[in-house]
This record gives structure tokens, sequence and C-alpha cells, in this order.
């Protein structure tokens, strides 16, 4: 069966990692995000790496009306439908503390952006019966945190949604995959203070097509990082407010 996937967010490391990794399987990629000669650059890669089809196509999380034809032009590859969303921006809290609009971006780009692009794919995924999301949250929607709770609260409600999401396109035979990445060595993380088992892209991709593969609901990468935020999530909030983590 041809298998395409869309990849939001494509010239993210992670996602460079998971793209030449389904690449290498043959299937096909649409590469998604605002830098088109980086993307052009990466397609020519992967389709030396094997892939099906690899092409760049324009994606901006805060711009709706490029979501219908980039889900059109996705409906036009036969075969199995697949999205993997990497898309997130996490500026500094004390930038955002200086300039609260600096919030409107952050939960486009991590929460409602890729969610309105989804809802938009899920009636095609629906009609095709079958196809996985990939839905790249964050260990800091487990809990708000004080040195980035506008960050955390939008990969939050990006858990929310695809936790129901999945509860609908269980039922057409899709699957939906919430990942939940601790710390990993990412342009959005470098010169971060207190970082601590920093995980290799690499890495965070060889769990996600695991994940795929097994039809997991929830995981997180590194695996430790279910047993550091359950320990997190249980701290009473008396105790935790006082808390510098």
């Amino acid at each position: 069966m041809n298998r395409t996937w869309i990849i939001l967010g494509a010239t993210s490391s992670m996602a460079r990692a998971f793209s030449r990794a389904v690449a290498a399987e043959g299937a096909g990629v649409l590469l998604a995000g605002r830098d088109g000669e980086e993307l052009a650059a990466l397609a020519a890669d992967y389709r030396l790496r094997g892939a099906r089809l690899a092409e760049a196509v324009a994606f901006d999380a805060r711009d709706a009306r490029g979501f219908g034809p980039l889900v059109e032009r996705l409906e036009a590859e036969e075969g199995e439908l697949n999205a993997a969303v990497f898309v997130g921006s996490m500026p500094e809290q004390a930038a955002i503390d200086r300039d609260p609009s600096l919030i409107d971006g952050v939960v486009a780009d991590s929460f409602t952006g890729p969610a309105r692009f989804l809802q938009t794919l899920a009636p095609v995924m629906e009609a095709r019966g079958g196809g996985t999301v990939v839905g790249v949250g964050s260990v800091a929607g487990d809990r708000g945190r004080l040195g980035n709770y506008v960050y955390g609260a939008a990969k939050a409600g990006f858990a929310t949604y695809l936790s129901g999401l999945r509860n609908r396109l269980t039922r057409a035979g899709g699957h939906v995959v919430t990942v939940k990445p601790g710390f990993v060595d990412t342009a959005m993380t470098w010169g971060l203070p207190g970082l601590f088992l920093v995980a290799s892209p690499e890495a965070v991709a060889a769990d996600l097509l695991k994940a795929v593969r097994k039809k997991r609901n929830v995981i997180y990468t590194p695996f430790f990082w279910r047993y550091i935020m359950l320990i997190i999530r249980h701290i009473p909030e008396p105790v935790f407010k006082k808390m510098k983590i």
C-alpha cells in the first residue's frame, strides 16, 4: 500500500529524523513549513534515501487560508494518508511577561493552528478508512511551571484535542499517537538553563516509529519522562507553587 506522510514543521530536528526514517521505508513525504528553500533541499535528500515522493509545500500555522489547499494536495495521493505535527514555538516566559501579545503566536503555533489543520484533514482520513496522526506535544503540558506556563498551556490544550481526535478517528480505522518529549537536542532548547537527560532527535524519531507500528496512544520519550512527570503531577500544590522547576 502507498503511504504518504505530511510533516508539519518539517525543518525541525525531530521532524528531520522522523522524515528520514519514513523516507527510507519508501513512503511519500510532503514537507510542510515556511522555509521553502530549506524544505526543497530536504526533499531532494529524502528522494535519494528512497522516498516514493518528497515534495516541499507551504504551511504557516498562523494562516489557516492555506490549510484547505494543502489537504487537497494530500488527498490527491492514493493510499494511506498520515500526518505528523512537529510545529510549536516557545519564547522565553520573561519575554511573554513583557509582551503578553506573544501568547497569540505561541497558541497558534503549538495548538490552534495544528488542530485546525487536523480538523480539516480528519474527514479525508475517515473516508479512506485509516491513517495515523502523530501529534508532538511536550511534558510541559502536564503541569504549569513558572518558567514556561504559556507554552505548557498550549501543549496541554493540544494533547486534549489529540485525545478527542483519537476517539473520532479510531471509529473509522485510523489512529492518533500523542507524543510527550522531555528535553530534546533541538533549536528550541539550545541555550536553555537547567536541561538534563537531553535526548537526540534520532532517538525520539525511533520511539515515534515504534509507537506508530504498535498503535500506542500516548508515549513519553525518552520513556523515563513518564515517571518523572508522574512525580511532578503528584506534588501537592502548596509545595509545588514554592518550587523553582
